[in-house]
């Protein structure tokens, strides 16, 4: 009988957690208990909205020391974070300017620049990934242009979650589902792409060679003197919440709802075809050699802003109060540029609304009744253009993350796809970034063996579509309309 213990540090946009995990291999049991959470905010500094790198730090080593304090014996550590953004370095490992993130706005304007100087079709066919004004490739490109002196300084560029393993273990690592994100990393050699990297003014030498998951990064000494490694798992948060996704079967689609709303399917090979350039579709690398194929999605972040906007802090009670409003009074685009990071969330969809000659939202009931019916059409749109994609329908949708416990936005999501909903489990990433542990750990096989795994330990939630709700009108009447206008094309 073997007993592990694995902490996976799981740090989303605005929140981080440190979890110990345990795996019995006899029984084929796996608990999680959380040891430390802290919150991750935006800060404002010369100008820019960046991360408190040293403060999240500070609350890893935190969490890390009261496991080893509770005398538990740590067997592996892993970390998994948000994608694009990046740390840079010199070659003293001292950090060079600010970790600026994805949501402040230096950003502006480079991505329509991008395409006109290398072609999009170019852009897309060597990278397979989705066009957002925030990808690495573009920030990159500012910093090079904006700030060429600090440039000058760089010895390295680390994202988040392989600056963090740095910091733990003294050694650097390029892990490859989280390099995908960056817009950067070529779709055929699954290495840093020569014409995109130079086109940021980066150098090459400030990137090492991407790894696959399963790989020991080096050690962290605990104040005990333990060496534990510190494993390279799947560190784009998506990429781990995708390998815990307990997905039925082949045709089986995902969405990964938490700050952003991640919808797409496993694929061995990647789509890059015309259609695919069209819908903007994005090929994420995952473990196994397979890819993610899916669309990013604005998802809770609009609701989070709101809730701290309207001093909320009963969530069901929210939630409870929305689900008696009539539904799809009010709807905006949640991926429109304007909510990326407005001053204020609540005034910018009321002015959305508003603008589109519809009812402004009325409190924080209104203002989320408009957040769920806009998130579950756009899910249905999403879904049906991975369907189209594929050339087959999807048989349900797996739901994952904190979003999953929205049992009204499950059944909005049910309604408006048309296809059963499976929510659960809400720990995706953290139970994804314990199973490549497990894996490297030589205690299970592959992604297959750890979906049994958490399948037979978490308790899943069946959601079935009502065809003749409100919603799933609405959403029929738009794929209506969306077909009259293909046809007229």
């Amino acid at each position: 009988m073997t007993f592990r213990h694995c902490v996976a540090v799981d740090l989303g946009a605005s929140s981080g957690r440190v979890m110990l995990a345990h795996y019995d291999s006899a029984q084929r049991t796996l608990a999680l208990r959380e040891i430390h959470r802290f919150v991750n905010c935006l800060q404002n500094v010369d100008g820019f909205a960046t991360w408190d790198i040293d403060s999240l730090e500070d609350e890893i080593r935190l969490g890390l020391n009261k496991i080893s304090e509770q005398g538990s014996q740590i067997d592996s550590i892993g970390i998994d974070t948000w994608g694009v953004d990046y740390v840079l370095i010199d070659k003293q490992g001292h950090r060079v300017g600010l970790p600026v993130s994805y949501r402040d706005g230096h950003t502006h304007g480079v991505m329509a620049r991008a395409q006109a100087q290398l072609g999009r079709e170019t852009i897309y066919q060597r990278s397979g990934i989705q066009f957002l004004p925030f990808n690495t490739l573009y920030q990159l490109h500012a910093f090079v242009d904006q700030q060429p002196a600090q440039a000058a300084q760089v010895a390295h560029a680390l994202l988040i979650p392989d600056y963090f393993s740095f910091r733990l273990t003294g050694k650097m690592n390029w892990e490859y589902t989280n390099a995908t994100t960056t817009q950067l990393v070529n779709i055929n050699s699954n290495d840093w792409d020569d014409v995109l990297l130079a086109w940021t003014g980066a150098d090459k030498a400030w990137f090492g060679t991407p790894t696959q998951p399963g790989n020991v990064i080096g050690h962290w000494r605990s104040p005990q003197g333990d060496e534990i490694p510190v494993v390279a798992v799947a560190s784009h948060d998506t990429a781990s919440a995708v390998i815990a996704s307990p997905l039925g079967d082949a045709d089986s689609a995902y969405l990964s709802s938490g700050t952003w709303s991640l919808m797409g399917f496993e694929s061995k090979t990647p789509y890059t075809n015309e259609a695919a350039l069209a819908a903007n579709i994005t090929n994420e690398g995952g473990a196994e050699g397979r890819y993610r194929v899916l669309k990013n999605i604005m998802g809770l972040w609009l609701l989070q802003r709101v809730l701290k906007e309207q001093n909320v802090t009963d969530l069901p009670a929210l939630i409870a109060d929305t689900e008696q409003l009539t539904p799809c009074r009010m709807l905006i685009n949640p991926n429109d540029e304007r909510f990326i990071n407005p001053e204020n969330m609540s005034a910018e969809i009321r002015a959305a609304c508003r603008e589109s000659g519809q009812p402004e939202p009325d409190g924080p009931a209104g203002l989320a009744r408009c957040i769920f019916d806009s998130l579950a059409l756009l899910y249905a749109d999403v879904l049906g253009e991975l369907a189209a994609l594929r050339g087959k329908p999807f048989s349900q949708l797996h739901i994952v993350g904190g979003g999953c416990q929205n049992r009204l936005l499950n059944q909005l999501c049910a309604d408006a796809c048309g296809v059963t909903v499976v929510a659960g489990p809400v720990e995706a990433s953290t139970l994804g970034n314990i199973g490549i542990q497990l894996m490297t750990l030589g205690e299970l096989n592959n992604i297959e063996a750890f979906r049994q795994v958490v399948t037979a330990n978490y308790d899943l939630t069946t959601f079935n579509p009502q065809p003749d709700s409100e919603i799933a009108r609405h959403a029929a009447q738009f794929q209506a309309k969306q077909q009259r206008k293909e046809l007229c094309a």
